[in-house]
């Protein structure tokens, strides 16, 4: 079974972006070569990018204006899916649109062969991905900043999750890697 896998950039108060849609001017505080290095070991990794409707939209757009480079170059040629009951097609190349149920389309997705699954952004789909135990490990950059308002990672949730520690990489721009396993170790 492929694992599912969440990477956010997270301020030190918990937003993954910031008071406007699409406001990550904060991400540039940690981005520099350990995490572009970083950034590359994972997209050459994984077997398939899942998004929610608006993380898709705002990805899409960017990414395919982007120049082309190592990252962007991965971003676009990487298969993709969509999550969204209101999109009618998925343009960006590779991606696939799963409509319907998303928890019992992100089950299937996992019980598919290939390599590992991950998520950018998409706050909205992960609230119903976590609670269904769907996410098997979070992987967050910790920006050295607090924004004050923004769009928080974690959605209010109706029970305590228990995360174990992978590893923890200071970054020289300040940030700081953390890697988690979902639902190991004792109950939070």
């Amino acid at each position: 079974m492929r694992s599912l896998l969440v990477w956010n950039v997270m301020s030190l108060d918990g937003f993954f972006e910031g008071p406007n849609p699409w406001d990550l001017s904060f991400h540039g505080s940690v981005w520099g070569s350990e995490l572009e290095a970083f950034s590359i070991q994972q997209l050459d990794a994984m077997g398939l990018l899942l998004f929610g409707r608006k993380t898709y939209q705002g990805m899409a757009d960017y990414w395919q204006k982007e120049e082309p480079g190592a990252v962007a170059d991965r971003m676009n040629a990487i298969p993709k899916a969509v999550a969204s009951n209101t999109l009618q097609s998925a343009e960006w190349n590779n991606t696939r649109l799963l409509s319907g149920d998303a928890v019992a389309a992100v089950r299937a997705l996992k019980a598919e062969e290939g390599g590992d699954i991950f998520i950018f952004g998409s706050a909205d789909l992960l609230a119903s991905l976590l609670p269904a135990g769907l996410v098997d490990e979070y992987r967050i950059c910790l920006a050295p900043g607090i924004l004050g308002a923004g769009t928080p990672l974690f959605k209010p949730a109706a029970g305590a999750l228990s995360l174990s520690l992978l590893e923890a990489r200071p970054l020289q721009t300040g940030g700081v890697l953390l890697r988690y396993a979902v639902g190991v170790g004792k109950p939070a």
